[in-house]
């Protein structure tokens, strides 16, 4: 099956199959359960294949299923997920406006002063290791909620560092921590939103990942080259913002992972009524919850998935070179606008709303390029092919190599206005936001209840390519030139253009042959088949 096939049947309740939260991490199943004649269009649990007092939501509209929460709360929620995402992103990348400041002050090496950037990214590489599988083992909330506490309170040695060599450790620590609402927002908006309604809550949660590093050098800027304020004041200010950020986390967002609810929901029973529910139990308390099999799942899935998961390798090394590009730009605008163009600090910062545009612009399409979807969730019975969601990739490929070839050879020449490059971030801009979203949502719709997992594996080899593209960015602009070395970039870009294509074509056949995807949408093709067969033959 084609990314682009759809089978010509008619709508059908989609109840036969499994929302994401009913799933427990190993409870994937591997034959398609009947079509449910019921006319309810919700999601209900599969049929249990397991004990008769397994517990399992109370039918497919119980109001403990995040699922059928209210749209307000779950839009709430979505709130939350993107003001967390803007927050940690903007302190990624706020420091690049400082830098200068930074180094004069510690009196350092220009190559010691790129470590302030890089080892916050160290950080983003580590920490989806703990933070994306922990949160599949104890919950959303709590691992969201103490992340964003630590991540808060490390801004305080940062804004008092008495020396470089404590600034660049707690810049790590602070990445560690930071990355959580970055590998676990996804999950959350899978465990809330159903297939049909999460194209824009998901476009809008990508989106921030990189308004946040758009919004960094441009408050950075102002504050740096204020009269009144030294570089210190970018950490307090970002320490303002991630506390309230965290308030806000820990009063608004409620646990979301359906196989931890359930869990509380079995112990809940247990407690009121111990005789009667003396066999009851929740799946998830039948994991193995030794430390082996904690370790397992936290340290070693990630691992795991990426070494069995050829789309996991191929969308993991696409978003990488993005990613990195995206950071790159912070090193790279002070050479094409400061140096050649004669821009302040603050100036240069202006140029990332160029970026923002683009951003902006980009999640749009992703939204209008989905327009058929809620007819696509009738006609699959709920679970369209992953490869629908890769529409905007399609469009931002090539737009996003469009762009870097622009940056570049009209960087390169002073004699060129400054706008004629600044201009060009937004097709930049609208490359890096399409590609992201349509990836992302790809691997949430692929992996469903592992995507957290799948999260942390992507996010920690992005990270560490971004944060490895910061330690030569410099030189290889100052030694190639602007032009060659955007030329370098966009060649690589274009040779990895033809990705979302294939994805979209290909991608249906490589997900049967996966361990970890659940693939509904390929048992229901299979039971269309058999039912027009029928049909056929009944004719």
């Amino acid at each position: 099956m084609d990314g682009a096939d759809s089978p010509r049947v008619s709508p059908m309740p989609t109840s036969a199959f499994p929302s994401v939260t009913t799933l427990a991490h190993d409870d994937i199943p591997h034959e398609p359960t009947p079509i449910s004649n019921e006319k309810d269009s919700e999601a209900a649990p599969p049929p249990s294949t397991h004990d008769s007092e397994e517990i399992a939501w109370d039918g497919p509209n119980d109001q403990e299923n995040p699922q059928n929460w209210s749209i307000g709360r779950k839009w709430l929620i979505t709130a939350t997920c993107v003001i967390m995402a803007v927050n940690v992103t903007f302190a990624s990348s706020a420091p690049t406006s400082a830098v200068l400041a930074i180094r004069l002050h510690f009196d350092m090496s220009a190559e010691v002063s790129y470590l302030i950037t890089f080892t916050f990214l160290v950080g983003y590489v580590f920490g989806p290791f703990v933070w994306g599988p922990g949160s599949e083992l104890i919950g959303r909330r709590p691992i969201l909620v103490f992340a964003m506490t630590l991540y808060t309170l490390l801004h305080i040695p940062q804004a008092l560092a008495p020396n470089i060599a404590t600034l660049l450790t707690t810049r790590f620590l602070a990445g560690f921590f930071a990355v959580a609402p970055m590998v676990v927002g996804g999950s959350v908006m899978a465990d809330v939103w159903s297939a049909e309604q999460r194209g824009i809550p998901v476009a809008l949660y990508s989106a921030a990942v990189f308004l946040g590093p758009v919004l960094g050098p441009i408050v950075a800027g102002f504050i740096v080259d204020s009269d009144s304020l030294t570089w210190r004041w970018v950490f307090w200010v970002g320490m303002m913002f991630a506390g309230a950020c965290t308030l806000f986390t820990a009063i608004f967002l409620p646990e979301t992972y359906g196989p931890v609810l359930l869990l509380r929901k079995a112990r809940q029973r247990r407690k009121v009524d111990p005789e009667g529910s003396q066999g009851l139990y929740a799946a998830h308390e039948k994991q193995d919850w030794s430390p082996y099999g904690i370790v397992k799942r936290t340290l070693f899935r990630p691992f795991i998935m990426l070494s069995q998961e050829l789309i996991l390798v191929l969308v993991t090394v696409y978003l990488s070179m993005i990613y990195g590009v995206m950071y790159m730009l912070f090193e790279a605008f002070p050479i094409i606008f400061i140096e050649k163009h004669g821009f302040t600090i603050t100036q240069n910062g202006l140029v990332f709303i160029g970026i923002g545009i683009g951003t902006f612009l980009g999640a749009l399409s992703t939204h209008f390029l989905a327009m058929d979807y809620p007819q696509l969730i009738k006609t699959w019975r709920g679970f369209p092919p992953a490869e629908e969601r890769l529409r905007a990739a399609m469009l931002g490929a090539p737009v996003f190599v469009i762009g870097i070839f622009w940056l570049g050879w009209t960087g390169e020449y002073s004699s060129i206005p400054w706008y004629v490059p600044a201009i060009s971030t937004i097709p930049v801009g609208f490359g890096i936001s399409a590609i992201f979203i349509s990836f992302l949502s790809y691997l949430i719709d692929t992996y469903l209840m592992y995507a957290a997992s799948a999260f942390a594996a992507n996010t920690f080899a992005r990270s560490l390519v971004a944060a490895g593209f910061q330690l030569f960015t410099v030189q290889m602009f100052d030694g190639m030139g602007v032009g060659y070395a955007c030329t370098l970039l966009g060649g690589v870009g274009l040779l990895l253009a033809p990705m979302p294509f294939l994805f979209f074509r290909y991608g249906a056949r490589v997900r049967e042959g996966s361990r970890w995807a659940p693939g509904f949408d390929l048992k229901i093709k299979k039971q269309i088949e058999a039912e027009q067969e029928k049909v056929g033959m009944a004719v």
